[in-house]
């Protein structure tokens, strides 16, 4: 009977519930499915460049060995003859690769990138039509299969297959960087609203009010008066753009500061009084508020004043789908708060901040990765369907969505309407696939 009591304990010591969950989400045999494709589709993502492009991976032209896919597109190559007497330059962005006479070569699975305009095959050809090709003679003829268009043509000539793979990356960034942004703004807020309340955070009267006047100016003067610089930065270069949205966040943060260090010189008397700071309400009411407002609406309304740029994009997704995080991680706190080790910490003179993000906050985010999770599926499904309306993504850049735009115009190309649907369907099917499936093996019901 004691052997049978220490293997119980035993048993219960070594329990990891990271494994346990993990053991849970492989029985799953449709969201391992999902896992699989996802990686498959992370693959093609990141390897987009090598996998749909028009100048070959390899090749031995004329005696030299080029590898014309991993060059810059600025690159220049200097021709000789078998008698080392120059012949001609080899200018990267302006060859037509597929004319040229090679010794060796090895091309791309698909021999087009996103923006090659085949002038030869536009006006929508089909997979299964009549493509044509220019030989290294200048003779315009049947396409081989090398070169030949697997899943068609859009209206100007454009590979429908390299547009796909390279939208893979535009759906993948649009769901990371807009959810990464929506989790911080959602975990800070959640949790500080769940662990303080309404008047667990007490603060003087003059403070408190100077630092609510302080968040309004703050945002007025890093947002407000500074949208067309960030409308360029991002327009520019996304380093630059990053750059520009970080010293907005540093002016919200300088004013807020700068008030509340005014506020210091009037603490006497009735502004000197302790009053608490209702921190729950605050999030709560815009929670409530921003989730009143049809976000794709919202979306649409931002987009329309901004420069139009895919960065751009991503992060008014971000700052508009947070909600739901902060609401997983609120609830989250308010359980967590009451709980020894927290009152131990508490007990122990931490503070507030070290309490709330070392202590409380790696035991709150199983349900909050849920919510990430069926967020950025949302955060994808939202960016289609600005994409497909021709609002906020500029208009020279593929994505799904704008495949599927096209399509709208000339409803007989059926292909350019199927194959980005199906790639949407697939990748927002997979990703709510593995939260539905995450939120049933970290239900904390199973953790008990």
């Amino acid at each position: 009977m004691n052997k049978v009591r220490k293997s119980e304990k035993t048993n219960v010591e070594n329990f990891s519930f990271k494994k346990y969950a993990w053991s849970q989400f492989k029985k799953n045999k449709p969201a391992k499915f999902s896992l699989y494709l996802l990686i498959l589709i992370i693959i093609i993502a990141i390897f987009a460049p090598y996998l749909a492009n028009e100048r070959p991976l390899y090749a031995k032209y004329k005696g030299k060995t080029i590898y014309p896919a991993f060059a810059d597109e600025t690159q220049r190559d200097s021709i000789f003859n078998e008698k080392g007497e120059f012949e001609s330059v080899l200018q990267y962005d302006i060859t037509d690769w597929r004319t040229l006479e090679y010794e060796k070569v090895i091309w791309a699975p698909i021999t087009y990138d996103n923006t090659f305009q085949d002038k030869y095959n536009r006006n929508y050809v089909s997979p299964g039509g009549n493509q044509r090709y220019k030989n290294s003679k200048g003779e315009i003829t049947k396409i081989p299969n090398k070169f030949r268009h697997y899943l068609g043509t859009d209206n100007i000539g454009r590979d429908l297959a390299a547009g796909l793979i390279h939208g893979s990356r535009i759906a993948l960034l649009v769901g990371l960087i807009s959810m990464g942004i929506a989790s911080i703004i959602g975990i800070i807020l959640g949790a500080l609203a769940g662990f303080f309340g309404d008047t667990r955070l007490k603060m003087p009267r003059v403070k408190y009010w100077f630092t609510i006047i302080g968040v309004f100016f703050g945002m007025f003067y890093g947002f407000g008066s500074r949208k067309y610089e960030l409308g360029e930065a991002f327009g520019q270069s996304v380093s630059s753009g990053l750059v520009q949205l970080l010293i907005s966040f540093g002016v919200i943060i300088g004013v807020i500061i700068l008030f509340r260090l005014f506020s210091r010189l009037l603490l006497f008397g009735f502004l000197k009084k302790e009053v608490d700071v209702p921190i729950d309400s605050f999030v709560s009411r815009g929670i409530e508020l921003l989730n009143s407002i049809p976000r794709l609406l919202l979306i649409i309304t931002i987009s329309s004043i901004v420069t139009r740029s895919i960065w751009i994009v991503m992060v008014i997704i971000g700052l508009t789908s947070w909600t739901g995080i902060a609401r997983f991680t609120r609830a989250e706190f308010f359980r967590i708060r009451s709980l020894e080790y927290v009152q131990a910490a508490q007990s122990l003179g931490f503070s507030s901040i070290r309490t709330i993000f070392k202590h409380a906050l790696p035991n709150a985010l199983a349900p909050v990765f849920v919510s990430i999770a069926f967020g950025i599926a949302s955060a994808i499904l939202i960016e289609s369907g600005l994409s497909f309306l021709g609002i906020g993504v500029p208009a020279d850049m593929v994505t799904w969505g704008s495949q599927l735009n096209q399509g709208r115009s000339n409803l007989e190309a059926w292909w350019v309407i199927v194959f980005p649907g199906i790639a949407i369907f697939i990748t927002i099917t997979v990703y709510n696939t593995i939260a539905e499936a995450m939120r049933d093996a970290l239900d904390p019901k199973l953790k008990s």
